[in-house]
């Protein structure tokens, strides 16, 4: 049996006649251009994620460089963010000018420590970028309290975390603003790249949807330099059908996630957990194992897909080397960097394929 780590056609199956209709009408309507379907999807977004405004961009990365620019941010300014991250949160931060600045992560959440926070802020901080991680999100109460009492700007990476929670609240609304990629792979995915990046705070909003749009603000009249990161018609279409399958989605990955933990419980594998204040949706189901590479191989061989996020933490990439100079000392980061491997996990893994992987890794820990 083959068994890949996310499967994107039985994900597209049961919506393929829904999507080429859709498709369909966005072309036969040639209203492409911030056409019905972004404005219908960003209101829909903003009420999912419980904020008031939503603007619908390009991709992810976009959503965090606008999110930034918007803001203020720039060059002389740091932003404090978690080294265990895709690198596009560290390379928004060097786009707009701005220094990274590394704290470490919790080792059961993998998300930015909220108690090594206050001592990495210095006069040049501008801003924090926590990231709700694999699908658990940060622990947002602790760094919003420290971010206030140093005036700083809070921005949620919440790329991997849609429909997350955090005390009942849902990611998008625990901070100054969030961004959000719908990258093909993600809870909420579309069939190539768009982002979009929520608030509460209109200023906030208005800056970015000027700056998404080559900074005009009437036809032909541009009052600031922009950009051209405005979200597809055609995407923007893809994500309202999916949109309504997102909490069914989600629940299915919870489902998914608790047969493997029970599984897998008694071997030597270091398994996700859910901190109390969270509701975690298993973007990614991630396993630690001080064999990782072995366990790798053994996958491999029996053509079970996995992934390693991430191999190298961000504060130790050559290209954030050169701006920051050596790299601090993140321990507990450089650890999970070591071990950690995603199983399968998305709402189509069948019981059959689940169990099959989880034959798999019992082998292994048995061998």
């Amino acid at each position: 049996m083959k068994v890949p780590v996310c499967d994107l056609k039985a994900g597209y199956a049961p919506i393929r006649d829904e999507v080429l209709k859709a498709i369909g009408e966005c072309l036969e309507g040639m209203q492409l251009f911030l056409g019905p379907n972004v404005q219908a999807f960003e209101t829909e977004w903003a009420d999912y994620c419980r904020v008031s405004q939503c603007v619908g961009l390009a991709s992810g990365t976009d959503a965090l460089v606008l999110l930034l620019k918007a803001c203020g941010v720039g060059r002389g300014d740091e932003v404090i963010t978690s080294p265990f991250t895709f690198f596009a949160t560290v390379e928004a931060i060097g786009h707009v000018g701005a220094t990274p600045v590394f704290v470490d992560i919790d080792p059961q959440t993998y998300c930015l420590n909220p108690s090594l926070l206050e001592a990495a802020v210095t006069a040049r901080t501008r801003a924090v970028i926590p990231v709700h991680l694999y699908g658990h999100p940060a622990e947002m109460d602790p760094i919003n309290a420290i971010a206030r009492r140093h005036g700083l700007r809070v921005f949620e990476d919440a790329a991997q975390a849609h429909g997350a929670e955090y005390e009942g609240r849902r990611t998008g609304s625990l901070a100054d603003a969030a961004a959000f990629s719908f990258y093909f792979t993600k809870n909420l995915g579309t069939y190539g790249e768009a982002g979009a990046v929520t608030t509460d705070d209109e200023g906030i909003a208005q800056a970015l949807r000027e700056l998404r749009n080559h900074g005009e603000t009437s036809k032909y009249v541009h009052d600031r330099i922009g950009y051209n990161n405005r979200l597809d018609e055609i995407q923007a279409a893809i994500l309202r059908i999916r949109l309504p399958l997102l909490d069914e989605y989600n629940s299915r990955r919870r489902e998914i996630a608790a047969r493997y933990n029970e599984a897998l419980s008694d071997t030597s594998l270091i398994l996700p957990s859910e901190a109390s204040w969270a509701k975690h949706v298993y973007h990614l189901y991630v396993v630690r194992s001080t064999r990782r590479n072995a366990l790798a191989e053994h996958l491999t061989e029996r053509e079970i897909g996995f992934s390693l996020h991430y191999r190298c933490p961000c504060h130790l990439q050559p290209a954030v080397t050169e701006l920051t100079g050596k790299p601090p000392s993140l321990p507990v980061a450089e650890s999970a960097a070591e071990q950690v491997l995603g199983l399968p996990m998305y709402p189509q893994l069948t019981d059959e394929q689940q169990d099959y992987v989880i034959e798999a890794v019992r082998a292994f820990e048995q061998a």
